[in-house]
């Protein structure tokens, strides 16, 4: 048996319902794609498209999150960016252990321009920048009330990454939807799970030299998920 017969044997075989259902969201997003090229110019826009892949990268989102850290370092603050930075680390780990698993191949494009991809980036489902979108989102909606203008922004940005991620021909419909509802569980998760103010100011305490007050702080101060 060649190498080629030893490789095909070893793919997984895909059921045939399921390989309907690709193939219909292949068509889908091919027909999304051509009514859009026909209502833009997709080179003469592809660059503020790219500045909307950039804007939902984790690492520009991690090393933001952590920066805030440490120059504001504000004791009030310390709960919401530990917890905000856990949902961040919580949505690598998911996206990484989904791609790697499910395996489903990018839309046939120009990928040649991606920003800063590694191991699992090269699958498709589900889409690490939707799932990332949304629990920023999420986060800053329901989880770390801010100002109404914010929640406008915030659910217009990520409209328009998920939308972005398909005119890229990053992904398929199925991985943006895929995304949106894996932002959505980190979302509900990181409320249930949510750190106390007491264990927020420990682990900044544990990763710098800087001193923070524990004194007065209750242990079982956290966020109520009935709360979202």
């Amino acid at each position: 048996m060649s190498n080629a017969d030893v490789s095909e044997h070893k793919k997984r075989k895909v059921p045939k319902p399921l390989q309907a259902l690709l193939k219909t969201d292949i068509a889908v997003t091919n027909t999304f794609c051509q009514i859009f090229d026909r209502i833009i110019n997709p080179n003469k826009f592809r660059k503020h498209l790219k500045v909307l892949e950039i804007s939902c990268h984790a690492l520009p989102w991690l090393a933001l999150t952590l920066a805030s850290i440490w120059f504001l370092w504000r004791d009030s603050l310390f709960q919401s960016q530990v917890n905000f930075m856990m949902g961040l680390l919580f949505d690598i780990m998911n996206i990484s252990l989904l791609k790697a698993f499910v395996r489903r191949r990018r839309p046939i494009g120009d990928h040649s321009d991606m920003f800063f991809t590694v191991g699992p980036d090269q699958y498709s489902f589900p889409s690490g920048h939707v799932s990332r979108a949304v629990f920023v989102t999420c986060f800053f909606i329901g989880l770390y009330p801010s100002a109404y203008i914010l929640h406008i922004v915030l659910i217009s940005w990520a409209v328009a990454v998920s939308i972005s991620r398909i005119l890229l021909r990053r992904h398929h419909i199925l991985d943006v939807l895929g995304g949106i509802l894996l932002g959505l569980a980190e979302s509900w998760f990181i409320a249930v799970m949510w750190l106390s103010k007491s264990t927020a100011l420990w682990i900044v305490s544990a990763i710098s030299d800087e001193a923070t007050n524990l004194e007065g702080v209750d242990d079982f101060e956290g966020m109520n998920v009935e709360d979202l």
